[in-house]
């Protein structure tokens, strides 16, 4: 196993601050996408809990959907969820506001707390992988235990025909 970078750590930090004993691990393959991230595991990329920011229209808060690898985000049903449209991020406001950079969005350890939505059809599995940080970094969950790690609410934020 490849020595964890000192971001991949602080996702390690988080977890264990948070009291689950989840253990990331330093891939020597990119796991930036959910395809990417499946091949280097050897998972389904319906198993990739991947990370997606956007930005409440109004508001201008944080609001993380997690969603399977294979799904594709309902903006109207994350409208519906939080009152108002969600833009998407670009890569400044996803620094500033979790303290990492897209394509390794972990769903904890952000620098400010943000509004998360967790995408119900993760549940369904008996183990997801989810980013920690670096491209190569991920760690494996058990899809119950991620509201709790999250303090997200799991919902119906996928389109139906994806």
């Amino acid at each position: 196993m490849i020595a964890l970078s000192a971001s991949a750590a602080k996702v390690q930090a988080a977890l264990g601050a948070r009291g689950f004993s989840f253990d990331v691990q330093q891939l020597d393959q990119s796991t930036r996408t959910a395809g990417e991230a499946a091949k280097a595991i050897g998972c389904e990329a319906a198993q990739i809990a991947k990370s997606i920011l956007f930005r409440g229209k109004d508001s201008g808060r944080a609001v993380l959907v997690i969603a399977s690898g294979i799904n594709r985000v309902d903006e109207k049903a994350v409208a519906a969820l939080l009152g108002e449209k969600p833009n998407k991020a670009d890569a400044d406001f996803v620094r500033r506001e979790t303290g990492f950079a897209i394509g390794g969005v972990p769903p904890v350890g952000h620098d400010k707390p943000i509004v998360t939505l967790i995408d119900e059809d993760i549940l369904a599995f008996d183990e997801i992988w989810a980013a920690a940080d670096t491209p190569f970094a991920v760690f494996r969950l058990d899809p119950h235990s991620l509201a709790a790690l999250t303090g997200g609410t799991v919902a119906k934020v996928v389109d139906a025909r994806a």
